[in-house]
């Protein structure tokens, strides 16, 4: 997207929505405004003239399919152009989360995708981990972990995905120590207590590192050049920043921690897997230091 000087509150969505449908459909009707800003046909004229008079080099009208359409140049100045956002668009459209109205398309292309396994948090849940963090305050919570069931004090201070669940950043009281605590897990509330700690002493959270993605060493030439281009690696390396405490998560998601997986199936691999283990387990180390001597 090109510099260009931003319209009236107004017109803004409406120049992109006219941007989005030149781009990616290549054409665009003045009843298309009409339609999906509920306007009239005159205002819709005059929308198209404001466009034109902005950004005419991009526009251009087509007497035999009697319709406006994208000019072989087009540059778009009020549309960000990204296809991971249009393609999130259709998987929240899918899912259910974004509705048909919302959508600039004219005609939604056949699309599905792999059903996602739902971890329902309850609003309940959500609520009194929002009002700790807010107060700063401890919370006790009814846990149910892989090995117990039990009463816990927590004090939240964050929220975190790690691609599948939510968790609740939080000082746990008993262990004296930060942890994370799933929030489908969370059976029951109880009472909120007051509680000493300093969010910034969780080192794994306040720290980010940088994570050095590659095509797993035992691929083929061929095998490597499409990884890197799936995961749009630069000189053979992707580097992904990301906070320590969810760097475990994300290494566990993509088994990036085990020499066992064949390598087509593997297909990439971290290259400083033991420099950013070394720094997850130091920052936990520090962090229980400075806890203690607070």
């Amino acid at each position: 997207m090109s510099d260009a000087s931003p319209p009236g509150r107004n017109l803004a969505p409406r120049f992109e929505f006219i941007e989005w449908r030149l781009f990616w459909e290549g054409h665009l009707n003045r009843s298309d405004l009409e339609d999906h800003f509920g306007v009239s046909t005159p205002q819709a004229s005059v929308d198209l003239r404001n466009y034109r008079e902005a950004a005419g080099e991009n526009i251009e009208y087509n007497a035999t399919e009697k319709r406006f359409v994208a000019s072989k140049s087009m540059n778009p100045r009020f549309l960000r152009v990204s296809a991971n956002r249009l393609l999130l668009q259709l998987r929240a459209f899918v899912n259910g989360v974004l509705k048909r109205d919302d959508m600039m398309f004219s005609q939604i292309p056949s699309v599905d995708i792999t059903p996602e396994i739902v971890r329902d948090v309850r609003a309940e849940t959500l609520q009194g981990i929002l009002s700790a963090i807010r107060s700063k305050s401890a919370l006790a919570v009814h846990y149910q972990s892989l090995t117990s069931s039990r009463w816990r004090d927590i004090a939240p201070h964050a929220l975190a995905f790690d691609g599948h669940r939510w968790h609740a950043r939080a000082w746990c009281c008993e262990r004296e120590e930060f942890r994370d605590f799933v929030l489908t897990r969370i059976e029951r509330l109880g009472k909120f207590k007051e509680v000493e700690f300093d969010p910034d002493h969780d080192l794994a959270w306040q720290t980010k590192t940088e994570l050095c993605l590659c095509p797993h060493p035992e691929l083929s030439k061929e095998q490597s050049d499409a990884i890197e281009r799936d995961y749009d690696m630069r000189g053979g390396v992707r580097k992904v920043e990301m906070r320590l405490s969810l760097a475990f998560y994300f290494i566990k998601r993509l088994n990036l921690d085990l020499d066992v997986l064949e390598p087509a199936r593997a297909q990439i691999r971290l290259a400083n897997l033991a420099e950013v283990e070394a720094a997850i387990a130091d920052a936990r180390d520090r962090s229980k230091e400075l806890s203690a001597s607070a």
